[in-house]
């Protein structure tokens, strides 16, 4: 079964849009290979409902991002340790071609809708987002992001706007959010906010730019906004703001729960997708690494825990990335891209933990969200 998934995945890589551009290569060489994290199983594939959730996003992440993460780091990553597996399919309302908006909102409210389109249907209507509709359960919920908080995909799980480029509007819907974390960029761009969006925000978030910031200890609710250096690309020196702000979020969440409620938290890669965007094959394959370096803090996590589940999948895949050539052992590999935009390719899924065996075979990204959120409501 899986290798019919894996090849079958493979064969619909290939599916790219009309207009495709000449292929563009790149190579990445001397990677020093980083550690990995083989999971004990022992929640893996329980009936026993899982009481918390992470739901792990690397966008514009296909088939070719993970492999050639995969291949770069040795021919190991933490993710491919995994054994519920799947494919998810991306389109959305208005195209088979998504946008990280319309796959976001799919991912966050399980209903599709037209490109550009953050937390609204097809008709322009706010649609409940997974932490609206776990709160009043006492489920809190958190999202972290590479990309900026106004970044359609975690805008997703809290801003409900027409269009993605409303980007003052997106920040001000945070106020009445119900996140009790978010961590993402910037610092710089929140100080760019009116007056009132600010201290709305303020006034329902400790908002700190760094993590040793002495306020954090009383904190009911973060804001972790660093300054742009600190969630750049990693080419250009981020460092380990996602795995570190993972186990951040993982932590405050646990210890915020309430009582024997649980949590939801979403955490994006958002930067594999600019980097296939601009074709940037060594920053792809950096960002792929980065990403799974957050993905081993949840499954360490879920293991120790034993209750929570951990989904990992894309909003889409960006760039029609292939695998040219390469030494594995030497840290070195090549890479071709064939458009510098979207593709409707599926993309792989992932699960691990209590009622992994959900999230295999085919899914549509608004399936995803309505399994998380039966599980989480324990609806029949």
């Amino acid at each position: 079964m899986k290798k019919s998934i894996l090849i079958a995945g493979i064969a619909l890589l290939s599916i790219l849009p009309a207009a495709a551009q000449k292929l563009v290569e790149g190579e990445i060489k001397g990677v020093t290979p980083q550690s990995t994290y083989m999971p004990t199983f022992k929640s893996d594939g329980s009936k026993k409902a899982p009481v918390n959730v992470i739901l792990m996003i690397g966008d514009g992440t296909g088939l070719g991002q993970i492999t050639a993460g995969y291949y770069a780091n040795g021919g190991a990553l933490t993710v491919m340790n995994l054994k519920h597996i799947g494919f998810v399919t991306t389109s959305s309302a208005t195209s088979y071609t998504t946008d990280s908006a319309a796959s976001g909102t799919a991912f966050a409210t399980g209903q599709k809708t037209y490109n550009g389109a953050v937390g609204m249907d097809k008709d322009k209507q706010p649609i409940p987002n997974l932490p609206e509709m776990l709160a009043p359960l006492g489920i809190v919920s958190g999202v972290v992001s590479t990309d900026d908080m106004d970044g359609a995909t975690p805008a997703s799980f809290y801003a409900h706007q027409p269009n993605r480029n409303r980007s003052s509007q997106i920040w001000a819907d945070l106020i009445k959010s119900h996140l009790i974390f978010f961590a993402a960029g910037t610092k710089e761009e929140f100080e760019q906010l009116s007056d009132a969006t600010r201290t709305g925000i303020r006034e329902q978030f400790t908002v700190v730019d760094n993590l040793a910031d002495p306020a954090l200890k009383t904190a009911s609710r973060i804001g972790y906004l660093p300054p742009k250096s600190e969630t750049t690309y990693l080419t250009e020196g981020r460092g380990d703001f996602l795995p570190v702000s993972t186990q951040y979020a993982i932590d405050f969440l646990q210890q915020h729960r309430n009582g024997k409620k649980g949590f939801f938290l979403m955490v994006e890669g958002a930067r594999i997708d600019k980097c296939s965007h601009k074709n940037d094959f060594a920053g792809t394959v950096m960002e792929m690494l980065d990403f799974d370096k957050a993905i081993e803090a949840a499954i360490r996590f879920a293991d120790k825990d034993g209750q929570t589940l951990v989904v990992i999948s894309a909003d889409h895949e960006t760039g029609g990335l292939t695998l040219a050539g390469g030494a594995p052992e030497k840290g070195d590999l090549s890479g071709r891209f064939a458009t510098k935009g979207h593709t409707p390719s599926p993309v792989p899924i992932f699960a691990y933990g209590p009622h992994a065996q959900d999230f295999t075979g085919v899914l549509g990204n608004d399936e995803v969200a309505r399994r998380i959120e039966k599980l989480l409501t324990k609806k029949k």
